[in-house]
């Protein structure tokens, strides 16, 4: 028997709790192939790469509900709420657990962000001084970082979305250093991006999510890389077709 397994080995739908074809998120090709085709995971890194509206953000948030973690983000030790606005996709899906595998994972999810900063300062102990970082005194981007550094430190399965939002390109290299740091510790990493940089980890599993569904391809073969590599070989090309 195999114990040396991540803590998601693989994503299903539920039979017993069908979501309604014609409706979002069904109607999105990514998700209805998801839902039809089940999804194994990489244990270790894995980007979901896609124009907006794709999919990815969908299933990355449906993911990490089913393993445990708040849709608005944080860990699986404190659960919060704002307004609930997630798809139902997360309550439809199963998870392979890895067998003796960490249970513990983490969520950052960037435009919910704001909202866990501050539901994590409401969770002080008036009786006793305060350690936690005070996230809402820093920038967006200062703060992106701090979590990084405080929360991605211990092995489990870390959900990001779009964390590139706050970072700049040396702040996204350094991204990558924490995701390859956890992965050599035991974790597991899903994580939607638009960033060339991030999907260049070397290693990851690359997923493209497009008009007609999701296929695992390379950095080089991803549409986003080709348009960023176009475009900076020569913005006019780009521009005269937004500026007329």
């Amino acid at each position: 028997m195999d114990f040396d397994q991540p803590p998601v080995v693989r994503v299903w739908a539920d039979p017993e709790r069908p979501l309604p074809a014609d409706d979002w998120p069904m109607d999105v090709p990514a998700v209805a192939q998801l839902v039809r085709d089940g999804l194994e995971l990489s244990p270790f890194v894995t980007f979901l790469v896609g124009e907006n509206g794709s999919g990815k953000s969908t299933i990355v948030e449906a993911v990490a509900t089913a393993f445990g973690l708040s849709p608005e983000g944080g860990s699986t030790q404190g659960h919060h709420s704002t307004r609930a606005t997630e798809s139902p996709l997360g309550s439809a899906l199963r998870l392979q657990r890895g067998l003796a595998a960490s249970r513990w994972g983490f969520f950052l999810r960037a435009e919910t962000m704001h909202g866990w900063y501050t539901y994590e300062e409401q969770q002080v102990d008036p009786r006793r001084p305060r350690t936690a970082p005070l996230f809402h005194e820093m920038s967006h981007g200062e703060s992106f970082l701090e979590v990084l550094r405080t929360r991605f430190d211990s092995p489990g399965f870390y959900c990001l979305d779009e964390p590139e939002a706050a970072l700049s390109f040396s702040s996204q290299l350094g991204l990558i250093g924490t995701l390859g740091r956890i992965v050599e510790e035991g974790g597991q990493v899903l994580c939607a991006t638009h960033s060339p940089v991030l999907a260049a980890m070397p290693g990851a599993t690359i997923l493209e999510t497009r008009p007609w569904g999701y296929r695992r391809t390379t950095w080089a073969e991803l549409e986003l890389v080709q348009h960023w590599k176009a475009y900076l070989d020569a913005p006019g090309r780009y521009l005269r077709h937004v500026l007329d």
